[in-house]
């Protein structure tokens, strides 16, 4: 880890700096958001941001339709898409990265029914999908984990898949073999260490998709119920555009710029991590 920290160029750096402070107020959002998000004040809707005429210190971003402090609701709406991206990469990382890995070992018809599979839903609208599976599962924290998990784990599948077709003929396996380690040892113990830096890769790539797609759930009205995301606050703020911008503005800039940062630390962690990209 210090040896790629000294590799950073100045976009990663200030990507990975924003990063640091977006999963800090997360994490301490009950001490950084200055009020209740969902706290209601009727006096004070649609007040603008501080540095606005009629905007006061008290709501420094404004306050919505409902005279909920925007700033709040921002940093809480962090902790949502942040751990909903986190545990959604997680699980489809590792269910999409074992299929990949015996399918690509193994071969034959594991491989076919796995590949198979990964074209069928492929071939299926992402949109789609969500709808259908939320409105079997309803809306909810673990519901979305659970959509977002079905509809991202073939990237992790092929990804591996491919990865170890180019592994599993080189000398260093058929010398497993020929000690007489089993398959299974010889996948968890020699192939799969060498996968880690590209499941990295496409993880940190991942979170930020997973990120938009939470958004655009939360957007749709099929995101988390009665908590502030991101996504909400870009749908009640559109039909304020005219006279209060700031409701749209603010939320649609914090998913631009956690997006554009994981995407840019993720090219730079692809540079440094894949020896092709350094010849």
């Amino acid at each position: 880890m210090p040896k790629l920290l000294r590799k950073l160029n100045f976009t990663a750096a200030l990507s990975l700096v924003f990063l640091v402070v977006l999963i800090g107020a997360a994490v301490f959002s009950p001490w950084v958001a200055p009020h209740e998000p969902m706290h209601q004040n009727l006096l004070v809707r649609l007040q603008p941001p501080a540095w606005l005429d009629g905007g006061t210190m008290e709501h420094p971003l404004g306050t919505d339709n409902m005279g909920r402090d925007m700033l709040s609701q921002l940093v809480y709406g962090t902790r949502v898409s942040l751990l909903i991206a986190f545990f959604a990469v997680l699980v489809s990382g590792g269910i999409g990265s074992v299929m990949g890995l015996f399918s690509g070992y193994y071969g034959g018809a594991l491989e076919n029914g796995v590949m198979r599979l990964v074209d069928v839903q492929m071939s299926l609208p992402f949109i789609l999908l969500a709808l259908i599976l939320l409105s079997v599962l309803g809306p909810g924290f673990v519901n979305i984990v659970i959509v977002l998990v079905v509809t991202n784990w073939i990237y992790y599948a092929r990804l591996v898949r491919s990865e170890v077709i180019g592994l599993k003929n080189h000398e260093f396996v058929e010398a497993a073999h020929a000690v007489g380690m089993s398959n299974l040892r010889v996948l968890f113990r020699h192939i799969s260490p060498n996968l880690v830096n590209s499941i990295i890769v496409l993880a940190t790539l991942r979170i930020a998709s997973l990120i938009l797609l939470e958004s655009a759930l939360s957007f749709l009205g099929l995101g988390v119920q009665d908590i502030p995301t991101w996504g909400v606050m870009l749908a009640n703020g559109r039909h304020y555009l005219n006279n209060a911008w700031w409701l749209a503005t603010f939320p649609g800039l914090a998913i631009f710029l956690t997006v554009l940062s994981i995407n840019l630390l993720g090219d730079w962690l692809r540079d440094v991590t894949d020896p092709h990209m350094q010849i």
